[in-house]
């Protein structure tokens, strides 16, 4: 049989292990129930990989994230591994295609969200696979204590009855020992064996720095650091503004956000990866799947959520073992904006019956009534028609999601379609009257082909960008040719479709999930009050604090945080 470190240098290109990797490999093999906590960067995803490789049979890997699963299977695709997921909307004959495929084209891996393993068609079809062992992702989202709870992860325990005598890998990278002790439970795992790293990072010097001009500081850091970086903001608009400004300081950047394109995130990421721009301004959108090890710097320019996300988030710098800076930058109005927004973001539990009764009413779907089609859904027009904060209810929206109440899909992507249905003579000659017109037609000309002939997806944001206007103005201008029948525009109305899983009963629904909710929104506040005590504890080293957290009880400091120095000082 092929050895785990042959398999790790044919497919990785490594020679050795890291720390426990080896350790988690050698308890899969032997059958044995594994909790794996290996911090941000320690290389999660190949301890169950590689048994999988060497066993016979499927690896059913259930993850939480449709992007973090595309990653995966993509990366796998491309080193020769069959692995499959499950898209979207596929149709029962397309699942049966797909499950034939796994059954007899020697796949090695199917990724389920934890609400497809619900699906009872798809549970028959599991049972008729040969299963080697079954791996749970992010497993901290099983725990109502862990920072991204899910409550469909409560219900993945189904695999455990469909495959009783297969073994479970549950691997996360932020859990403590609560949440340890919530996956054992809720995963009815027996007799586990737990391997948890360390979260000490030697190499890594966390520096929380109170300033007035964040911006001047950003270019100080980066007149000093030459090496990769990422910096983190909460808002999409200020991710563009903050790397037009670090490009006119001649600074090489570019922005990253959930709101891109699939191909303007795609160019993003590969020219960060390649270095052509070495330093990347994003949203926490910004994170599945990167291994990039040259990270020299990771600076916050908001207050992260929680300890979790930002030990995460700084956890992308230093994985070559150099020495690397998570910088969190702030300034005197930071923490009252942090409490703020926490407060426009975070629902109550009569807000969250509200804005679920409101979708009912704005659907107009009767008492008693349940509908099996889905809705298109506008998110700003439905917060502008009840005069909602838009934060409020797509938090509201996720929680319920989260709960089985709906199933709600976002599609940042979708396009509007455009087709020309005039000559090109007749359309240039008609928008030379306005030069911005003109400039507008004879870009959407060169950067698409076949308008003539079919509608055609375009993207308005990217065609705003190439002429010099708003995305806007766009819309304005094409509304306008289209009402002089030189074209016709198709402009997407929503990005968001919603399906109701309950029939409308009032508050009923939402009373059956109150005490889960009522948790959710209390784990929210309490991590968000830990980390802002983080941010002020100004007194404690670093490291011991972010130690302390999870559990590690240590006394020797880092020497290297902002603590540590002021007090060398």
């Amino acid at each position: 049989m092929i050895s785990p470190k042959e398999i790790l240098h044919k497919y990785w290109g490594h020679s050795e292990f890291r720390p426990f990797q080896e350790d988690i490999i050698s308890s899969i093999l032997s059958n044995k129930n594994t909790v794996s906590l290996l911090p941000t960067g320690g290389g999660k995803s190949i301890c169950f990989q590689i048994p999988a490789l060497i066993q016979k049979g499927v690896c059913i890997v259930i993850s939480p994230l449709t992007a973090l699963m595309q990653d995966q299977v993509s990366g796998l695709n491309k080193k020769g591994v069959k692995a499959m997921r499950i898209p979207p909307k596929s149709s029962q004959d397309e699942i049966i295609t797909l499950f034939d495929n796994l059954k007899f084209g020697n796949y090695k891996f199917l990724y389920l969200s934890p609400e497809r393993l619900q699906s009872l068609f798809i549970q028959q079809k599991i049972k008729e696979l040969n299963v080697s062992f079954i791996a749970i992702d992010e497993a901290h989202c099983i725990s109502e204590w862990g920072h991204d709870f899910r409550p469909s992860y409560r219900n993945i325990g189904i695999i455990r009855e469909l495959l009783p005598n297969k073994a479970i890998t549950a691997l996360t990278a932020t859990a403590n020992q609560k949440v340890i002790d919530d996956i054992i439970l809720n995963l009815k795992i027996k007799n586990a064996e737990v391997f948890k790293q360390s979260f000490i990072r030697d190499n890594l010097a966390y520096q929380v720095f109170k300033v007035e001009d964040k911006l001047n500081h950003l270019i100080q850091i980066f007149k000093k650091t030459k090496k990769p970086a990422i910096v983190y903001i909460n808002s999409r608009r200020r991710s563009e503004e903050i790397s037009n400004f670090l490009n006119a300081n001649n600074f090489e950047s570019n922005f990253y956000h959930a709101g891109l394109s699939s191909e303007h995130k795609k160019i993003a990421f590969d020219n960060w990866m390649s270095e052509k721009t070495p330093i990347i301004v994003a949203t926490n959108a910004f994170g599945m799947g990167i291994d990039k090890s040259n990270v020299g710097v990771v600076i916050h320019l908001n207050i992260p959520s929680s300890i979790e996300n930002y030990m995460q988030e700084a956890g992308r710098a230093g994985r070559n073992g150099e020495k690397a800076f998570s910088v969190v930058l702030q300034s005197k109005e930071d923490i009252h904006l942090f409490k703020l927004q926490l407060d426009r973001n975070l629902p109550t539990i009569i807000e969250v019956k509200e804005i679920y009764n409101k979708l009912f009413q704005h659907f107009q779907i009767a008492n008693g009534e349940l509908i099996d089609d889905s809705f298109q859904f506008n998110s700003i027009e439905f917060c502008k028609k009840y005069n909602f904060s838009t934060s409020k209810v797509n938090t509201c929206l996720k929680i319920l999601s989260n709960q089985g109440i709906l199933n709600i899909h976002t599609d940042f992507n979708k396009k509007s379609n455009l087709q020309l249905i005039t000559t090109s003579k007749q359309l240039i000659n008609f928008t030379k009257k306005s030069h911005k017109l003109y400039q507008l037609i004879s870009t959407i000309m060169r950067s698409y082909s076949g308008l003539f002939e079919q509608e055609t997806k375009i993207d308005e944001y990217f065609i705003a960008k190439k002429v010099g206007i708003t995305k806007d103005l766009v819309v304005t201008y094409l509304t306008k040719l289209e009402k002089e029948e030189l074209l016709i525009y198709k402009k997407v109305t929503s990005n968001s479709e919603i399906v109701f899983l309950h029939p409308r009963e009032n508050d009923l629904t939402i009373n059956r999930n109150s005490k889960e909710i009522v948790n959710y929104l209390m784990q929210k506040r309490k991590k968000s009050a830990d980390m802002i005590d983080f941010i002020k504890n100004d007194k404690s080293c670093r490291s011991i604090q972010l130690l302390s957290y999870f559990d590690e009880k240590i006394t020797k400091t880092c020497g290297i945080c902002d603590v540590c120095l002021l007090n060398k000082k």
